[in-house]
């Protein structure tokens, strides 16, 4: 290419070196905003075991936590007292807990150990709409911690380790900004 020989006035050298600085901080820029810039939680509607129903779009403004998990997944049943101890731990600032049973499990199961278990947040069924909405869920357990403004700030796929899910937690807790 012309611009990049040698030859040529110094001041044409400069002025070529000064665009190519400029394009390729804007290129830079661009992909740090694309790969960078947090996915928002789609708009879905939970059936709680009540026959409740409850959307993201409810939620907003507070942080919450979607945990897709089955009765037959062991991982799910030994992450369990994380959440619930999370839940415990944050409920008081706002925090709020979905758990959403996947399409294949049976709803008999989901409420007797919801039940037996105590589990103290929100227990949904899902049809399948809610596990394809979020990224076509198919391993349990997959959390998905969603701040103030909506924002996904981490997806984790199995049991999230509970000090990093408590510090995530309360960092969301803690901002003001949506």
């Amino acid at each position: 290419m012309r611009i990049f020989q040698s030859h040529g006035s110094p001041h044409c050298r400069l002025i070529t070196y000064i665009v190519a600085s400029i394009i390729v901080t804007a290129l830079g820029c661009a992909a740090w905003f694309t790969f960078n810039a947090a996915q928002r939680a789609p708009n879905v509607t939970f059936t709680l075991l009540s026959g409740q129903k409850i959307s993201t779009e409810q939620l907003a403004g507070k942080v919450y936590l979607v945990n897709f998990w089955a009765t037959s997944c062991p991982s799910c049943i030994q992450e369990m007292p994380t959440l619930v101890h999370a839940y415990n731990t944050f409920k008081d600032q706002g925090l709020e807990i979905i758990a959403v049973a996947m399409n294949y499990d049976t709803p008999s199961y989901v409420r007797n150990y919801s039940q037996t278990r105590q589990l103290p947040f929100k227990v949904a069924l899902d049809d399948g709409s809610a596990a394809q909405q979020f990224d076509k869920i198919q391993l349990t357990p997959t959390t998905f911690v969603i701040d103030k403004g909506g924002r996904i700030l981490k997806r984790y796929t199995g049991a999230p380790e509970p000090r990093e899910l408590h510090q995530l937690l309360e960092a969301a807790l803690r901002r003001n900004t949506q």
